[in-house]
């Protein structure tokens, strides 16, 4: 079983940027492909980025593309999506999770959740 903790969600101005982090644990979890998800209220769960433990190799959404960036830091276990331009409707609770799948666009596991809310 993979476990996450995630943090640094928060609230942030239209335009704004913001990072949020998941530090990773559990058996085996560097054989899985990280990815980060979001869903707002009312709204079905999407796929925001993804990430190689070890490749490196990346993967966007399309609403996402050339804004945000997934980053990792093995030496903490540590997954990070960075969040730039931000707009109102990239409001969601944002979640880590883990797949044996490439692209990770579905998951095995995943975390509880950062709330980030992006004010107009």
């Amino acid at each position: 079983q993979v476990q996450f903790v995630e943090s640094g969600g928060g609230l942030v101005q239209a335009g704004g940027s913001m990072r949020v982090s998941c530090v990773v644990s559990g058996h085996a979890f560097t054989t899985y492909f990280m990815g980060w998800f979001r869903q707002a209220p009312g709204k079905e769960r999407e796929f925001v980025a993804g990430l190689s433990w070890n490749s490196g190799t990346t993967a966007y959404g399309d609403s996402v593309k050339g804004r945000f960036a997934i980053s990792k830091d093995n030496a903490k276990n540590t997954v990070y999506l960075q969040m730039n331009s931000l707009k109102p409707e990239d409001t969601a609770v944002y979640y880590c999770a883990a797949s044996p799948r490439w692209p990770p666009r579905t998951y095995d596991y995943r975390g509880h959740g950062t709330q980030v809310t992006v004010s107009s």
